[in-house]
């Protein structure tokens, strides 16, 4: 694949909450975050970039290249203790549960056993969202897929829910990664309070479907959002825009989403330099140039989506 780079109060207005980028706020119960790998590999580079940007939240994934479950005991510590001395809120955790590198018929005790460390290690980084995905198929036809994932997620919704946490359904890989139809059923028979969804904006292009549709049937279970935008070339080789460059209809997901009274994070995902799906990594000296840069043109959309005419739809639902 290509790459193509050249917490508010209700009292605000939509024009004042961004108008202020250095807050970190996009809109009233609305903020700006970050997945920190996309920037930097090591935590310096991370907490660097959501610093040049203002921000103060942070989505985690990997540092050096390890994901948050698989840090040793004194690493972890240490990367607690320099995200809370950043002041740095962490919004989400992005977990390998149930993703594209973990198929329906993989080992379900390796999701049972991150999801059992991760509980620990988000009550230490004063988050409840963990990002999980609907595993991705093996050669099963298509009833038993959804048999086995269905029984699978209901099974670790119900142990989220005893640990305190709230999984996050990205659509992405998986069983119901891009059906909309699909992501229903699986909050209607393996979901909770424990269980809601993760819009991906530029998700659709790679995986061929109308991001922008799915979300207008999706919205309301909606908890947390990337910001990510891409098109496909004539070749069909997918590359990774700033955001509403690409064909993912940013400006329109942003828009819906105020309209509808969300409230949460919008992360920047911007899968410029880290594409960890396609085993891309060039992150380097430029990277957290690039995703500052990122961030800046995300904040310029929304101050030209946004102004004080627009009054969203409902209240603070969403975590």
């Amino acid at each position: 694949m290509g790459v193509d780079l050249p917490g508010t109060g209700p009292e605000e207005s939509r024009r004042g909450g961004t108008e202020d980028a250095p807050s970190g706020r996009a809109a009233p119960g609305v903020r700006f975050a970050g997945i920190g790998d996309e920037a930097a590999a090591d935590l310096t580079g991370q907490l660097h970039a959501l610093r040049q940007l203002g921000w103060g939240a942070i989505e985690l994934r990997t540092v050096d290249g390890v994901a948050v479950a698989d840090l040793d005991e004194r690493s972890f510590a240490a990367l607690a203790d320099r995200i809370a001395a950043a002041g740095l809120d962490v919004v989400c955790v992005d977990s390998r549960i149930a993703n594209w590198s973990r198929p329906i018929t993989g080992r379900f005790e390796d999701d049972v056993r991150e999801l059992r460390r991760l509980a620990r290690r988000c009550a230490a980084l004063g988050t409840r969202f963990v990002r999980v995905m609907s595993y991705p198929n093996a050669g099963l036809d298509e009833e038993e897929w959804g048999r086995r994932a269905l029984d699978r997620m209901a099974r670790l919704v119900r142990q989220a829910e005893q640990e305190g946490l709230v999984l996050l359904h990205e659509n992405c890989s998986g069983w119901a990664g891009t059906r909309a139809d699909r992501m229903r059923e699986l909050l209607d028979r393996a979901g909770g309070p424990a269980l809601r969804l993760l819009f991906d904006m530029g998700n659709g292009v790679p995986h061929g479907y109308d991001a922008r549709a799915l979300l207008a049937e999706i919205i309301d279970h909606v908890a947390h959002v990337h910001v990510k935008d891409a098109r496909t070339g004539p070749d069909g080789q997918v590359t990774y825009t700033l955001p509403g460059d690409g064909e993912s209809r940013v400006r329109s997901c942003l828009a819906a989403l105020l309209d509808h009274g969300y409230t949460g994070a919008w992360s920047i995902e911007p899968h410029t330099r880290l594409q960890p799906h396609r085993g891309q990594d060039t992150t380097g000296a430029d990277s957290v140039a690039a995703f500052v840069r990122y961030g800046r043109c995300l904040e310029r959309l929304v101050r030209q989506e946004t102004g004080p005419a627009r009054t969203p739809a409902g209240g603070e639902r969403h975590g």
